[in-house]
């Protein structure tokens, strides 16, 4: 049966791709890095444009200042990669969405194990919410004088929060990705 349009996305790469029935060996990176350079964090309510590739590439330096492995660096940088074939839901509204959840997770699950070769255990996905969540503390710090948590959450990295250019940053993913690739399976 032919597949309808309504049932994919044609990405970057022209691939028409179907998040609710992803293969995968039709995810790919190029793909990942463009769209998230592309999304913008906060919905679009941050003042300034600061990209969600931006926020990946910030928790994998986060990571590795915390001394997480070359594994737990290139988790982060990949968290939010099912982001760039759902797109993004706030987290006041997606935790209402179980369906939507279950789609991230899964497709989430399968970006894990195309580019690290395994799901991260609970332990490693702790670390790598406790990353995003401590970006996500600092970004609406900077962005809108707003403390999420009660507790500040301690950053070790050197965050930039600046808007910077698109391809910049889709480059800039690009070759982290590919550097951590080559360090993991070294």
């Amino acid at each position: 049966m032919d597949t309808i349009m309504a049932d994919y996305i044609t990405t970057y790469t022209k691939v028409h791709f179907t998040p609710l029935n992803p293969k995968k060996e039709e995810i790919r990176m190029e793909d990942i890095a463009h769209a998230l350079s592309m999304m913008t964090r906060a919905n679009g309510h941050f003042p300034e444009f600061y990209s969600v590739g931006q926020h990946c590439l910030a928790c994998a330096d986060e990571a590795h200042a915390r001394g997480g492995s070359v594994f737990l660096e290139l988790a982060c940088l990949l968290h939010d990669a099912a982001e760039s074939y759902l797109a993004d839901v706030t987290r006041p509204v997606k935790q209402h969405m179980e369906f939507f959840e279950k789609a991230e997770s899964r497709l989430l699950n399968m970006i894990y194990e195309r580019f690290l070769g395994r799901i991260p255990t609970g332990e490693e996905q702790a670390f790598i919410k406790q990353v995003d969540d401590t970006l996500l503390y600092h970004e609406f710090y900077h962005y809108m004088g707003e403390k999420l948590f009660e507790e500040p959450m301690q950053i070790i990295s050197a965050p930039c929060f600046v808007t910077r250019n698109f391809s910049e940053i889709e480059q800039q993913y690009k070759e982290r990705f590919k550097a951590l690739t080559a360090r993991l399976y070294s």
